[in-house]
């Protein structure tokens, strides 16, 4: 990676401290004595991490433990769910690959995690006396990144988990007495009813905790009745939700070490903790996995317009690398920062387009449906039309012959999922933003002037975007539809004959349509 040079002038960290001033606070005086070396400021910290068994959750749980080796404890907050204990859980994350780099080389590592019982949904965030007193006398870290990033989530559910979730995690922080700093995981489309986004906290016509007491005192029929209202120009709960969040740490967060990092649309790992990295097939994931299979033939968006995706490593630098400079540059406002690639680094959605379906037939999977092959469109009506032929169709002829096969037929019900997604990602891919990004260009040079600046990178221009899809695509053969590169060779002879049949049918069809306009003629 082209990473700067990790040496700058004295004078330029100097410039920095006076630019990292805001017009209504000012940097303080003293600097953390260890703040040099961002492994050194980690040494003997205590941290508590919420998300952990997050996809974000994991990435920063993974970097911190191997790029930060001296930290003392990270304690995790999980909750029991599905019939699984707060034990279970956390072994299934001791058990996730990717720690496999950390298990092979540095396997004691491991034992700095601590599992603690508890659930942001519940008042005091569901911890016992004892976990509580412990936590407060200890921690002085804390990354808080649980929340449902589910677009369609009820309004109360959402509002309990994104919103409250926060409140109750700051009334704790409150009481810590050791903290020096908290990050608090927002996300760049908090304020997605805006069309240019400074870093700074916007305020709404409804209170944050006006909505959280409609949520408390209202029933389910009359809560979504006003639901569209309370929504406003927001394209879902989530991000209503997280902007509600940000308002609750502005004032509840006054005093306190605190700041927020606001990611856009988090994508698979760049580098580490491996090229491609990913563990879930939600949101461009998704879209990105069934363009590859061959699956999708249309999707709604306007291909002039920068996507903005900052791959999850990118994200987790940001993280860290904000805890550090929070801690060493205290000021009287809560420092945000837009952690995006649109003003830096941008790519549109056509560039983006391209470069998933070249590396889809460069590197195909053995569970490719068809050659890969679609159109972005704005024009919802064409899109309304293709979608049953084109998609639910051939899905459901793959289901009958599986069928036949004595096989489980699953076609359907995967595109039925996509569609559905699909239409909760429409906003994102119809609209555009201008995302301010002073706080993190500031970030940046602060990082490169660390003494393991190698080890953080947190300069989007340093991402390849060829390189990266490339690795991407590879990422969601090995990691979400588990096929191993053994299966490379076979998958494109599977795709080269898939080619020919597609430009078969081709033809045919335009034999068909000659036909009927010779019949009309």
């Amino acid at each position: 990676m082209n990473f700067y040079s990790c040496v700058e002038l004295e004078t330029d960290i100097k410039m920095d401290t006076t630019n990292a001033q805001t017009s209504s606070g000012h940097a303080h005086d003293e600097v953390h004595p260890r703040g040099g070396s961002i492994n050194a400021f980690f040494a003997e910290m205590v941290i508590l991490l919420t998300g952990a068994t997050g996809f974000l959750g994991k990435a920063l749980l993974e970097k911190l433990l191997r790029s930060c080796p001296r930290v003392a404890t990270i304690f995790v907050l999980i909750r029991p769910k599905r019939n699984q204990s707060v034990e279970q859980r956390f072994q299934d994350l001791l058990n996730n690959s990717v720690f496999d780099r950390i298990r092979s080389k540095f396997p004691g590592t491991l034992n700095k995690i601590f599992p603690v019982k508890g659930d942001v949904s519940l008042p005091e965030l569901g911890l016992q006396p004892e976990d509580r007193d412990m936590l407060i006398q200890r921690v002085t870290i804390v990354f808080h990144s649980a929340a449902t990033v589910r677009f369609n989530e009820s309004l109360k559910i959402a509002v309990n988990l994104n919103t409250m979730g926060t409140d109750r995690m700051l009334d704790l922080c409150r009481l810590m007495t050791n903290l020096i700093s908290v990050i608090h995981v927002s996300t760049a489309y908090s304020n997605a009813d805006r069309r240019e986004i400074e870093e700074s906290i916007y305020t709404t016509e409804v209170k944050p905790y006006t909505v959280v007491d409609i949520c408390k005192n209202l029933d389910d029929k009359t809560i979504g009745i006003i639901k569209k209202r309370l929504i406003g120009k927001h394209p879902n709960t989530y991000t209503l939700t997280k902007g509600l969040a940000e308002q609750i740490v502005m004032s509840k967060g006054s005093g306190l070490p605190i700041a927020i990092v606001r990611p856009s649309i988090i994508g698979a790992a760049y580098q580490e903790p491996f090229p491609g990295w990913i563990d879930n097939i939600g949101g461009i994931t998704g879209i990105m996995t069934e363009i590859g299979r061959g699956t999708v033939r249309s999707i709604v968006c306007n291909a002039k317009l920068v996507i903005d995706v900052v791959p999850v490593d990118f994200v987790v630098n940001t993280l860290i690398c904000a805890s550090w400079h929070n801690a060493m540059q205290r000021t009287d406002t809560i420092k945000i920062y837009n952690c995006i690639s649109s003003t830096l680094h941008p790519i549109t959605w056509a560039e983006f387009g391209y470069l998933t379906k070249k590396h889809a037939i460069e590197s195909p999977s053995k569970y490719v449906m068809w050659y890969p092959g679609f159109t972005f469109r704005t024009n919802k009506f064409i899109h309304a039309i293709i979608v049953p032929t084109l998609h639910f169709l051939p899905a459901f002829i793959v289901d009958l012959i599986l069928r036949v096969q004595g096989r489980k037929s699953i076609m359907l019900r995967v595109a039925k999922r996509f569609d559905c997604a699909a239409k909760t990602g429409e906003f994102f891919a119809m609209n555009e933003w201008k995302f301010y990004s002073n706080n993190m260009t500031k970030l940046m040079k602060f990082v490169r002037a660390s003494e393991d600046c190698d080890k953080f990178d947190v300069d989007i221009t340093n991402l390849d975007w060829d390189m990266y899809l490339h690795q991407y695509m590879l990422g969601i053969r090995k990691y979400i539809l588990n096929d191993n590169l053994d299966t490379l060779n076979n998958a494109r002879n599977r795709l080269s004959r898939l080619y020919w049949l597609h430009k078969a049918v081709q033809l045919v069809g335009v034999i068909i349509v000659l036909c009927v306009l010779l019949a009309l003629l």
